[in-house]
């Protein structure tokens, strides 16, 4: 009879055991999700938005100068601060892009041109029967 007590509470500790494991690995994947991932991507976007940078390009710096790039070099970068004032930051201290690079005008597509990806197969009929 005691023998049938202890396997019956060993079953109970095991079961209780995985679930807890299981209550790690999900709130390991929730931390994931919303705090590793998305800081991440941020990290991307400065990244690329740090090595696209151009002469003339107004910035602001990590300390909250606001300036225009005069020159870019490998790891520093040259702003002007004010007329004939010209500072030499690290490319990291590049805070945000002040300017607006416009897309290529021949990758953009006119917003009133119908997309073939979305015509329905009514509008393939109508068309074959009505040429032109």
């Amino acid at each position: 009879m005691l023998i049938a007590a202890t396997t019956t509470t060993a079953g109970h500790s095991s079961s209780g055991g995985s679930i807890f494991f299981l209550l790690i690995i999900l709130a390991l994947g929730a931390m994931w999700l919303i705090v590793i991932r998305p800081q991440r991507r941020k990290q991307k976007m400065q990244q690329s938005m740090q090595s696209e940078l151009a002469v003339g390009d107004e910035v602001l710096t990590a300390g909250g100068v606001y300036g225009k790039v005069t020159r870019i070099g490998d790891d520093e970068v040259r702003v002007e601060i004010a007329p004939n004032v010209e500072v030499r930051l690290a490319r990291r201290a590049i805070a945000a892009q002040l300017t607006e690079h416009e897309p290529d005008a021949a990758a953009a597509e006119p917003e009133d041109a119908p997309d073939e990806r979305f015509k329905s197969a009514f509008d393939a009929e109508s068309d074959a029967e009505n040429p032109g």
